[in-house]
């Protein structure tokens, strides 16, 4: 009995640690405030507040980004890491 008790903690531990990802994603929109390739820095004005973020190698719409400097974009980003930047 000891023995299948165990195992189920431990496989309820494996499967809790294996789903545990955070998830939260913030959406920022606003006018495109600089973007800095070699770094890969991009600043967002939202609300009157900046809000730096960091490009990811998997970030969508990523494209021709120096370009959209001084227009209005959608960004959606993870942990200071952005997912997806739009033409809003």
């Amino acid at each position: 009995m000891k023995h299948i008790l165990l195992t189920l903690a431990f496989v309820g531990i494996a499967v809790s640690s294996a789903t545990a990802g955070c998830g939260k994603t913030v959406t920022n929109k606003g006018k495109l405030k600089s973007f800095n390739a070699e770094t890969k820095a991009l600043v967002v004005e939202d609300g009157g507040k900046e809000v730096k973020l960091t490009l990811t190698a998997s970030a969508k719409g990523a494209d021709g980004l120096d370009k959209l400097v001084g227009k209005k974009v959608t960004v959606v980003s993870s942990h200071g890491k952005v997912e997806s930047v739009e033409k809003s």
